[in-house]
């Protein structure tokens, strides 16, 4: 039997849902996802899969009416989605919320984006539909609990296109019932492997969300629904993909808990449980001075090993997510950004030299966001450095300053003074998609 209305109430919500009634603090939160955005995006847009697969969807475009991240082209709104959130996520450097490892601004800024274009809205109505699409994906990656990603299925791509379906509906103007559909729309289209982390699918995933969701929004626009109870009927997404009975969980402390407080920036371009370890390796390699190293002993929650135990890779994607190859680049090179997770480094002797000397040690009392390194020296001396809150982390945010930084660092050639002012001031835009236009004017 199906369980308590869930898609109603929550549809209600958002419909209902306005500017006045988020938190000053989640509002300065969906500025800064949205600095670390644009740019991952703008780096990930120079990515050959992403340029592989730009190619392609050009080749099958309709009209030419959305933006792309970092290119002085358009395509079609469905297509530009897609792209556009491949970019900010094919370099596992997007936000993470933590309580569900869901990556959530790309699914649903890129949809937000793509649809911003054809349809003029202002910043602050951008913003709410963007802080409202975050809190559903979210919410439904709390139902579904650990046991979701464990059975294999990638979250931000099951989440995300609920999420970038309401965002867009909310855009839309779309009343209860039409959101509702939107995400009976959208429960058609959940889908997404960890099978494919590693691999450029992965981001793939990613981008058939944003596309997925936008879909979902203008099929309900058009009087095309799906299912009257997708979220919590007796076959529908939280039963299916999650547990029975956990469906409930969607609607506590809705308007007063927000998603978005929860949500962290990576320091480094890699799997977040690797961000202890990594900045444990940068504060040893100080210390290493040419002394070689015979072993190494990584300790973490068991989620660390589980995720991060991978000791053949052969190309840069799968470093992103190798706990082995983050500790030898990091202990020897003392650097940690996109260059270290190349191809390129990865094909580097001395660095995979050491991936056989990494060893794991399980500590379940730990946090995902703690790490520790030991490294034994050829000369009998133990090297070691704790870190038990991560930078990045929410006991460690990173600062406002910090994200500047990195949109500078990864924005060049763009004019990233201007873009951080167009996005710091979206609130009071006319035109939310000043940003994304400002990120096309030249080719790189």
């Amino acid at each position: 039997m199906s369980e308590a209305p869930v898609t109603a109430p929550l549809a209600r919500f958002i419909a209902g849902c306005a500017w006045a009634d988020v938190p000053t603090a989640i509002r300065h939160e969906a500025k800064r996802a949205l600095v670390n955005y644009f740019g991952v995006a703008l780096a990930g847009a120079r990515d050959p899969d992403v340029a592989a697969a730009r190619s392609l969807l050009a080749r099958f475009s309709g009209p030419a009416d959305a933006s792309l991240v970092g290119w002085p082209v358009r395509l079609d709104a469905l297509s530009a989605a897609a792209l556009n959130a491949m970019a900010a996520n094919v370099h596992d450097y997007d936000d993470t919320h933590l309580p569900t490892i869901i990556h959530p601004t790309a699914p649903v800024a890129a949809a937000l984006f793509a649809l911003a274009e054809r349809y003029p809205v202002s910043g602050e109505q951008w913003l709410l539909a963007f802080v409202l699409g975050v809190e559903v994906e979210c919410r439904l990656g709390l139902a579904l609990g650990e046991g979701h990603y464990r059975r294999g299925w990638h979250i931000t791509a099951t989440c995300g296109v609920f999420g970038a379906a309401v965002a867009a509906a909310k855009l839309l103007g779309l009343g209860e019932q039409a959101i509702g559909g939107a995400l009976g729309n959208a429960s058609a289209q959940a889908c997404g492997l960890v099978e494919t982390l590693g691999s450029a699918a992965k981001s793939l995933g990613v981008g058939n969300a944003a596309r997925g969701g936008l879909l979902s929004a203008l099929l309900a626009a058009e009087g095309f629904y799906g299912p009257a109870q997708p979220l919590e009927g007796e076959r529908g997404f939280v039963p299916v993909f999650g547990q029975p009975g956990a469906a409930a969980g969607l609607l506590e402390g809705l308007g007063e808990h927000w998603a978005l407080a929860a949500n962290t920036y990576k320091p480094y371009p890699c799997g977040v449980v690797l961000n202890p370890v990594i900045e444990a390796c940068l504060a040893l390699h100080p210390r290493l001075a040419q002394a070689s190293i015979e072993r190494i002993e990584l300790r973490g929650h068991p989620l660390l090993r589980q995720r991060t135990d991978r000791p053949g890779i052969r190309s840069g994607r799968q470093a992103q997510v190798s706990a082995q190859h983050a500790v030898a680049v990091s202990l020897l090179d003392g650097q940690a950004g996109l260059a270290q997770f190349s191809d390129a480094a990865v094909a580097r002797a001395d660095l995979r030299a050491l991936y056989p000397r990494l060893v794991f040690e399980d500590c379940p009392e730990m946090g995902v966001e703690a790490a520790n390194v030991r490294v034994l020296l050829h000369t009998g001396e133990w090297l070691e450095q704790h870190v038990s809150a991560a930078l990045g982390s929410l006991q460690r945010p990173l600062p406002d300053a910090a994200l500047e930084t990195k949109l500078h660092t990864l924005a060049a050639p763009f004019d990233s003074t201007a873009l951080l002012q167009l996005i710091w001031g979206l609130e009071q835009a006319v035109d939310a998609a000043a940003p994304l236009h400002l990120c096309r004017e030249v080719t790189v």
